[in-house]
């Protein structure tokens, strides 16, 4: 069986072109992510709006992400893919030209639209480009290419913009995305549109197959709001130094999981690596709430990468394993739908938090959004457990 599995081959012609045009894509967003806070800022901007310029960006990719689930089964993969990218480019190229925070606010609605298509249709092109037998394995190597991208792209973007005005800056971030146009141009696609045969597709809100994975992945991804938007201001107002390398290590960290998480999760399934990443998280953030020094932020870093870059592939590929084929590019809007309202709800939601209580409040909530995805996992497999023990019995 183990002979078998590996005659299965994942690093096709298409599938390392997926995953290159998924590299620069994430870069040039990773590149925006410590650096829109700053950006806001310089336009007069303060925590409560930095919450909500971040936050909106997430919703209305949350909204657009059932279309896009329902259009890559009818109007195909490759006209989801591309439209989202170019929409994606030509919002984030804009930004720089912007002298207002109403008018970023609206831009930022623009680039979640793109978002919401590209990614949605890039995790369901790699999910159909990868061996079924070797599909957490898959997803472990796809995920690295934004692994990659958040190793480099927030230090980088932090440096670019101490060196760069903002304008110059968010245009080599579209050209990234362009990067990612060109590539994906180049890809042979699967056919969206089902045969008579299958069940017909039709446009609803989630994929139930994928809901329990998704609702944890929401829990998970409100601490990255908190990180994402307000860390690089934390530190400023702590007065330590090195977030730069904050980003690094927790980006290398993600790495390393995913020489191990993947071919995990395929032998031994979601349980044998929630609980030790989920641990690793919630760590992550009670250091953060504390936050003495730099090695305490770097430790937290390390922690972070570990125990996200071990549940996050696991999830995902939880989310498609029982979806017909048909109805993967829905399951994958269905995992990152949840996905941004983790972002969106974490970054307005701290917002506010920090307004009223300071920055390290918001790491004590996170904490606690850490443990409700704990506690929701383990319901979820007693009633599993339950179920099965019924129909046994039956």
């Amino acid at each position: 069986m183990e002979k078998e599995l590996r005659k299965e081959k994942i690093w096709t012609k298409d599938f390392s072109l997926i995953v290159c045009a998924n590299f620069f894509i994430f870069l040039g967003f990773q590149m925006t992510l410590p650096t829109i806070p700053l950006f806001v800022e310089e336009l007069g901007g303060n925590d409560q709006l930095i919450g909500y310029v971040v936050g909106i960006f997430t919703f209305s990719a949350l909204i657009l992400r059932p279309f896009a689930g329902n259009w890559l089964e009818t109007k195909g993969r490759r006209f989801v893919y591309l439209t989202g990218l170019t929409i994606f480019v030509l919002s984030v190229g804009s930004y720089g030209f912007l002298a207002s925070i109403a008018l970023l606010f609206f831009m930022r609605v623009i680039q979640g639209v793109g978002w919401g298509f590209s990614t949605t249709a890039s995790g369901t092109i790699a999910t159909d480009l990868i061996p079924p037998m070797r599909r957490g394995e898959g997803m472990g190597y796809y995920g690295l290419s934004r692994n990659v991208a958040m190793a480099f792209g927030p230090s980088l973007g932090l440096v670019l913009t101490g060196a760069l005005s903002f304008k110059v800056f968010f245009l080599i971030c579209a050209g990234l995305g362009l990067t990612a146009l060109l590539l994906s141009s180049t890809i042979s696609y699967k056919k969206g549109k089902p045969k008579p045969e299958e069940t017909k597709v039709k446009l609803d809100l989630y994929e139930k197959t994928a809901l329990k994975p998704a609702v944890l992945m929401f829990f998970l991804t409100v601490t990255f709001g908190g990180i994402a938007s307000f860390l690089p201001l934390y530190t400023v107002q702590k007065h330590i130094g090195g977030i730069q390398w904050y980003f690094l290590l927790y980006a290398l960290s993600l790495l390393l999981t995913r020489t191990f998480a993947g071919q995990l999760y395929d032998r031994k399934g979601h349980q044998a690596v929630f609980f030790p990443g989920t641990i690793l998280v919630l760590s992550a953030m009670l250091l953060l709430a504390w936050l003495p020094n730099s090695t305490i932020l770097y430790v937290a870093a390390i922690l972070y990468g570990f125990g996200f870059g071990t549940v996050q592939p696991a999830l995902q590929a939880w989310s498609i394993e029982n979806t017909p084929p048909q109805r993967r590019g829905m399951a994958n809007a269905t995992f990152f739908s949840f996905f941004d309202l983790g972002i969106g709800v974490g970054a307005m939601t701290f917002g506010q938090i920090s307004h009223l209580y300071g920055y390290s409040t918001i790491y004590k909530t996170a904490a606690v959004s850490v443990f409700l995805c704990m506690l929701f996992y383990t319901v979820f497999l007693w009633k599993e457990k339950n179920s099965k023990k019924t129909e046994a019995n039956v």
